[in-house]
Formats: C-alpha cells, sequence, structure tokens
C-alpha cells in the first residue's frame, strides 16, 4: 500500500511540475511569437506609409485603395530635377551649360529595389493573405486648411489569430484600457498625425 501512495505522489508531482511549467512557458512563448508578428507587421506598416508618402508626392493626395496605391508603386514614376553642370564653373554658366533638366525615375526601384514584392504589400504577415484595412480622407484643421491623411491597420484578433485566444483577449483588453486600438495601426482618421504608427 505504501508503494502505490509513493507512485501516486510521483505521478502527482510530475503532473503538477508540467503545469506548473506550461502556465509560466504559455505567456513566455506567447509573448515570442507576438513579437515576430509585430515586428514583420510593423515593418509593412511603415512600407505602406513610404508608399502613401510618394504617392502624396506625385498626386497631392493619399488613397485609400491598395490596387491604385500598388500601380502607382510598381508603374509610376517620380520627376526628379537633375542639375547639369556646376554652378561654380562661372564659365560654363556663362556659356550656357548649366541647367536644370526634369527626368522620371521608377518608384518601386527607387523606395525599394526591382526585387521587392509589391503585390505583398495589402497582406497582413502571418495571416492566410488577409488584407490590411486602408482608408483615406481629408481632415479640416481648427484654421480651416485642409489636410490629406490615411489610416492602415490591422486588429490584434486577425493578427494574432490562432494563438492562445485568452492572451489575446487580455493583450486587447490591455491596450483599449490605456486608450489605444487593439492592434497595430500607421496614420490617423480622426488627426493629422504625421502618418505616425501607434508603437512610435
Amino acid at each position: 500500500m505504501k508503494t502505490v501512495i509513493q507512485v501516486l505522489l510521483a505521478i502527482a508531482i510530475v503532473g503538477l511540475s508540467y503545469v506548473l511549467y506550461e502556465s509560466i512557458m504559455k505567456p513566455i512563448r506567447f509573448n515570442k511569437e507576438k513579437d515576430v508578428r509585430y515586428k514583420a507587421t510593423i515593418q509593412r506598416l511603415k512600407d505602406i506609409r513610404t508608399c502613401q508618402n510618394a504617392f502624396k508626392s506625385e498626386n497631392q493626395k493619399f488613397t485609400g485603395s491598395f490596387d491604385t496605391l500598388i500601380d502607382f508603386i510598381k508603374n509610376g514614376n517620380f520627376r526628379v530635377v537633375k542639375q547639369v553642370g556646376s554652378l561654380d564653373d562661372s564659365l560654363a554658366v556663362a556659356m550656357g551649360k548649366v541647367y536644370r533638366d526634369t527626368v522620371k525615375v521608377p518608384v518601386l526601384d527607387s523606395l525599394f529595389g526591382k526585387e521587392y514584392k509589391i503585390e505583398n504589400l495589402k497582406f497582413v504577415p502571418y495571416t492566410e493573405n488577409v488584407l490590411f484595412q486602408l482608408a483615406d480622407s481629408i481632415l479640416l484643421t481648427g484654421s480651416k486648411v485642409k489636410v490629406p491623411v490615411f489610416e492602415c491597420k490591422v486588429h490584434n484578433d486577425v493578427l494574432l489569430h490562432g494563438m492562445n485566444r485568452q492572451l489575446v483577449v487580455n493583450l486587447n483588453a490591455e491596450r483599449k484600457r490605456i486608450d489605444k486600438y487593439p492592434g497595430i495601426k500607421v496614420g490617423s482618421l480622426e488627426e493629422a498625425n504625421n502618418s505616425a504608427g501607434n508603437w512610435e
């Protein structure tokens, strides 16, 4: 009988040790995976911001359409003013050999290089082709100035899909408690924030 009790106690100790180990490791594994997903998503949102700023430089507004944005980056050009000759060379200036010329430079090459997979810009990393939420608007400031703005975001429920549900709920509640969007976003439709990300 004593042996049976010792075996049962040993099993109970192993079981409790495992439960304790898992209770410690679950949040650690969750945070590690969350950090990997957040890092990739933040980089994608930075790329979207870069693309939006390039689009605005040529169109004086942002766009709420990924199709329009991707087409612009893929097929559009920047107009760049290039100076030919040096203003320091007075002889060349006098002879009219110093002038400015406008050339067109492909947007994709300028921003990322030809190898960049621009078609993936609209997809949230670590999801099965789930799209970011993208929108644009015009804000009227207190001094009646119209300011173009955009917002691109992904909710934690989408970004952390398939991960520990209770820990995702806790994370969402924590961000709402401090009055922040429960996810990652860049830009804002409610304020002109210079296209800042909520991680910055």
